[in-house]
């Protein structure tokens, strides 16, 4: 998969509050996996049962939103313990959620998902309730997130987007894949160790 990201096009899907915690997106009892496979059906998991248990709909659980790969959200999202597996049910749900976009994002959530290639980026209050409203009149509403230009644009209309300089690049330049950096670099890495003495029997030049 391309680590570079440029632009996101899809579908959207919102869950509406502030401070909306890790526990909520993905419950502690599933921090005991081995794996974060199989994470995607249990985000949200105890918010849905007591929607359904009220005669309620979360938004996870409606059918329209299924194909959904961007998230909006209000603000603080992501806050309280510092799990992982957050971000990692985000983007194990449905086909994969490729985007966030909200008000603000408690930090270390933030951190989670730029180690993982979701971008997380920040919107005012008036364009998240706007993107909301857009997002659940017509979940057919085709959105596109653009990096390179910081916007988000729906139907004709463009919302400013805001996004560090430094995870910017990385996300552009697809440099937040530590792994893909180390692989990249493995031929200079090889030519280097041929150098070092303790890998040719400490051999002089």
């Amino acid at each position: 998969m391309n680590p570079k990201r440029v632009k996101i096009t899809g579908t959207a899907i919102a869950v509406r509050g502030n401070d909306i915690d890790t526990d909520r997106i993905i419950p502690a009892r599933y921090l005991r996996c081995v794996t974060f496979d199989g994470l995607g059906e249990h985000a949200f998991e105890d918010d849905r049962a007591q929607l359904k248990e009220a005669g309620q709909l979360h938004s996870f659980d409606d059918p329209t939103f299924a194909g959904a790969e961007l998230l909006f959200v209000n603000k603080n999202f992501g806050c309280g313990s510092s799990r992982e597996h957050a971000p990692q049910s985000m983007m194990r749900w449905g086909n994969g959620l490729k985007a966030l976009v909200g008000e603000s994002f408690a930090e270390i959530f933030y951190g989670n998902c730029k180690a993982l290639g979701i971008p997380a980026v920040r919107v005012s209050a008036d364009a998240i309730l706007k993107l909301m409203a857009a997002n659940e009149s017509a979940p057919d509403t085709q959105f596109t997130l653009d990096l390179e230009s910081r916007t988000i644009s729906f139907g004709g209309e463009q919302l400013p987007v805001e996004l560090p300089d430094s995870i910017r690049k990385q996300m552009l330049e697809g440099a937040w894949d530590t792994m893909a950096e180390l692989l990249g670099g493995k031929g200079a890495a090889a030519q280097t160790a041929t150098k070092l003495p303790y890998w040719n029997h400490w051999a002089t030049a």
